[in-house]
Formats: structure tokens, sequence, C-alpha cells
């Protein structure tokens, strides 16, 4: 019989399996209090940890004990209080659930029990049941795709897959390597041979006989050599690496106008730094492009869509035609699904909301899968928002919210992105 006896120490995070448990176990509590807590902080503090109180009650766990079982007598020594037959009462419990009163009671009572979620923990529970609607629209199978890559050389293939650079290249050094020692060798024969010769011995001299049998053994052995052996042969290694089949664009387009104040561009800045948060921690493949617009629209980076202060006019229209073009050039084909949100006062030129609301039914709506119009206004809808409201009356795809304050933003935000019925 073999016994194996386990003695690597435990690691640092052994008590990992066990957390995880309780997680899945209270997942309705711990939801309930991350939710509690989103109410309570700013979006930009959003993906850090927090403290979760779970009430007593509902940590308590089962107990079991022996049962004696049957009909049974016990022997009270010094019973002075009852008689044999008597009923003796329940004993009251000591340990109840809730908190404790101030004041004389001597009920026992626990507290609640209080941990901390993890960064990576609360934004699990935090972005769980969100999603990008419709991610897989454009790609109808579930089968997966392969792309040949390159990975070095291998020493088989088939003759197409040579590579005939590194082949000639090992041949050199196998050659080199092999015939050194002989190579050396004749060289130093053809000297003391051409030494003799220059002093005068006669070709008869043995050793001179000598030299040259060697000096032809040498060269016989060298030419022996193959200039190329199949063991030098190497073949370009190529390799099947699985090509994302869900590829996705996610366009952030905000107004920068003269009409958004500084409030209104805050909360622009807040649900977008939230949708930022969200795409990056959903799905690995995904481009995002930031576009920000007054009468002008520009491509911009992270850093200047957060933080420029540039402003002027209102023409909307010039982000989608910037949007049209960005899709044509590099998110067309059919590969990719793109998103677009838009953040915006709704302040705009009469005429250009129309064009707009032309724009988006006959040219933007057909290449993407999903478009969010917020607008952050505080009072009546603007015209923007009348013309974007005939768009799902054509395209289903389309969703529109409106954000008052920001404690709006994280309730539009769940409305826009929660998860589909399959």
């Amino acid at each position: 019989m073999t016994y194996l006896i386990d003695r690597r120490l435990q690691g640092k995070n052994k008590s990992a399996v066990n957390r995880e448990r309780f997680l899945r176990r209270y997942k309705a509590q711990i939801k309930d209090a991350v939710g509690r807590a989103i109410k309570g902080r700013s979006i930009t503090d959003i993906e850090n940890g927090e403290k979760v109180s779970i009430p007593v009650k509902d940590v308590g766990e089962p107990s079991f004990g022996h049962a004696h079982g049957g009909v049974w007598e016990t022997i009270n020594p010094g019973n002075e209080e009852y008689q044999k037959g008597d009923l003796i009462n329940r004993p009251k419990g000591g340990g109840g659930a809730g908190r404790g009163k101030a004041g004389n009671s001597d009920q026992l009572t626990e507290d609640d029990f209080i941990f901390e979620l993890s960064r990576e923990e609360f934004m699990n529970y935090f972005f769980e049941d969100l999603e990008l609607p419709h991610m897989v629209k454009t790609q109808l199978t579930a089968t997966t795709e392969f792309k040949n890559q390159r990975a070095g050389y291998t020493v088989s293939g088939t003759p197409s897959n040579i590579h005939v650079l590194r082949s000639l290249r090992g041949a050199l050094g196998r050659r080199i390597a092999v015939g050194g020692t002989s190579r050396k060798r004749v060289i130093e024969a053809e000297r003391e041979l051409e030494e003799l010769l220059l002093a005068g011995a006669p070709l008869e001299d043995p050793r001179v006989v000598e030299l040259k049998k060697l000096i032809h053994h040498l060269h016989t052995r060298l030419l022996a050599i193959p200039y190329i052996d199949p063991f030098d042969l190497r073949y370009s290694n190529r390799i099947k690496v699985p090509k994302p089949m869900t590829q996705a664009v996610m366009f952030c387009i905000m107004d920068v106008s003269g009409s958004m104040d500084e409030t209104r561009k805050d909360t622009a800045k807040r649900f977008f730094i939230l949708l930022y948060l969200f795409l990056k921690r959903a799905y690995d493949k995904i481009d995002v492009v930031f576009i920000r617009h007054h009468t002008a629209a520009a491509e911009v980076d992270e850093e200047e869509f957060f933080h420029s202060r540039e402003s002027g006019g209102t023409v909307v229209s010039s982000a989608l035609h910037l949007l049209t073009k960005i899709i044509d050039e590099r998110y067309g084909g059919g590969q990719w699904n793109s998103y677009v949100a838009q953040a915006s006062d709704g302040d705009n030129w009469d005429n250009d909301s129309v064009l707009c609301r032309q724009l988006l039914i006959n040219t933007i709506m057909p290449k993407v899968q999903y478009y969010t119009y917020v607008e952050i206004t505080d009072g009546p809808p603007q015209n923007l928002w009348e013309q974007y409201a005939q768009v799902p009356d054509h395209h289903p795809n389309f969703a529109m919210q409106k954000i008052v304050t920001p404690a709006d933003i994280y309730p539009v935000f769940r409305e826009l992105f929660k998860k589909q019925p399959k």
C-alpha cells in the first residue's frame, strides 16, 4: 500500500474557496447591500470596494446534536421542586437575533455580520446583469473561426513551407562545425609541406609523401560533408489561433457646446465614465471611439474627451457625419458590432435636428446594433428629443432616456443596458 503525504504549505489565499461559497450563498443580501452603497457614492469612486452588512438573522445556520430517543428517565440529585410525572417548562432561549437595546435586560443579542467586498467582487455584483444588447446579432453561427499566425520554425513540414534562408544558414553552420578540425589540420599540413619543399626536400622524402597523403585524405573528408542535409531543413511554422467572433466598437458622442454648462458636462462625463468602466470590464475585444462636438466635431482621445475646455455653438449633425465616416472607413464590412451612446442637452438648430433624424433613420441605424441617446436637461424636451422620438418607429434598436440630476445616472444606465430576455 502506498501513502501520499502532502507537505506543501498552504498559500495566503487558502480561504478563497470558502469566501466564494459564502458570496454565492448570500448573493441576494449582498446585491441589496451593493445597491444601497451605489446611492451613496460618486460614479468616479464606483470601482472601489465596499463594506457590506448582513443581518444576523440571515446568516444563521442549523445545528445538529445527538438525541436520546425513546422514553427515558433521569435522576437529578438534590431535587426539591419536581415530583415524578411533573411537566417541566421548556427553557427560555438565550441567543436572539437582532440588535441589543440599552437597559437592564439580561437577553443576549448578536451584532450584524459585517465584511468587506474587494474591488473585483464589488464590480462583479455591480455589472452582473448588464450587457450590450444584440451583441451577436451579426453572427448567426456559434462556430469558432481561426486564423493562421506565424510561430517560428519547425523541423518538419511540407516542401512548400521550406524556409530557404533559414535552411541554408543552418547548413552553413553545420559544415563549419563538422569540418572545422579537418580544415585546420589541412592548413597546418600544407604549411609544413610548403616549408619542406622550400628547404630543398626531395619529393621522395618520406615526410613529404606522408603529408601529401594526409592532405588528400583530409580534402576527401571535407568533400564528403554534404552541402545540405535533411537535418538542416527548416519549415515555416504556422499555428491556428481563435479569431474573435463578436468584435464591438462603442462610439461615445458628447455635446460640448456653450449651452452645455459645467454641471451638464459633468453629468455627461460621469455617464461616460460609468459606460467606459462597464465596457472595459465586460468585453475583452472592444474599441472605444470618443467624439466631441460643438459647431464642428472631432475624434479625440480619452483625456481630451473628458478634460478639454473648448466650446462653441451647436451642430449635432457634424458628429453624426463624422460617426458615419469612421464606421465606413474602419468598422465596416459586417465584422464589427457598432454601438453609439450620445449625451446632449438637446439644444440644436431646428433644421439641423431634422437632418439628424434623417441621418439616423436612413444612414446610421442600419449600420449599428444599438444607439442610445441621453438628454441632460431639467426642463421640457428640446427639439432634438422631439426629432429623435420618431426614430424608434423605424428602428427598434434606438433608445432614449432623460437625466435631470446626477442621481438619475445610474438608474438610466441600468435601464439602457439591462439584459434582454432570451
